[in-house]
């Protein structure tokens, strides 16, 4: 079942009288960025921020990261988190920033299902192995390497072009 979110359109940061983003085009947007910012916090407050990729699956980001990266440190302490995408010029695109809390993912039928999704998204090459509750890669020495699922409680849509806008939809 798709995602329903409330959508609102903030007019004191866009043209007046335009109109939000249905959160449709938004979904189209996460599912074909190929690069993704994500922010967590550190054990001391300070944000940190990386890219990563990730693929669109079942209403949530899903990402990957080795167990002894920083953001992987720092989901454990705090699962709160931002991931975001969108375009570099001032004349056009729409920019999503969701924000939402990390859940690691071990099932394995939705972590084949993923692994997949990798692969289809961004080639073979990117095909992950399944197995102890993670994805298997080189870097990682035997150890799964942890996924985690980000479904949105909050998001912005930041347009820009003729109709600027500042969407936010409320899960």
């Amino acid at each position: 079942m798709a995602l329903a979110p409330v959508t609102e359109n903030d007019e004191r940061f866009g043209t007046p009288g335009a109109s939000p983003y249905p959160w449709t085009e938004a979904v189209k947007i996460l599912e074909h960025a190929e690069i993704f910012w994500i922010t967590t916090v550190r054990a001391d407050g300070r944000p940190h921020l990386v890219p990563l990729i990730a693929v669109w699956l079942d209403d949530a980001m899903h990402f990957c990261t080795g167990a002894r990266e920083q953001k992987a440190k720092n989901l454990e302490a705090n699962a709160h988190c931002i991931i975001h995408t969108g375009a570099n010029q001032m004349s056009e695109g729409l920019d999503i920033v969701l924000e939402g809390i990390a859940e690691r993912v071990t099932d394995a039928s939705l972590l084949r299902r993923l692994a997949d999704a990798w692969a289809e998204k961004y080639t073979e090459e990117w095909r992950f192995e399944v197995g102890d509750g993670g994805f298997h890669h080189a870097e990682d020495q035997g150890q799964p390497t942890p996924v985690f699922r980000v479904a949105p409680v909050k998001a912005f849509g930041f347009g820009r072009g003729a109709e600027a806008t500042q969407t936010r939809w409320r899960f």
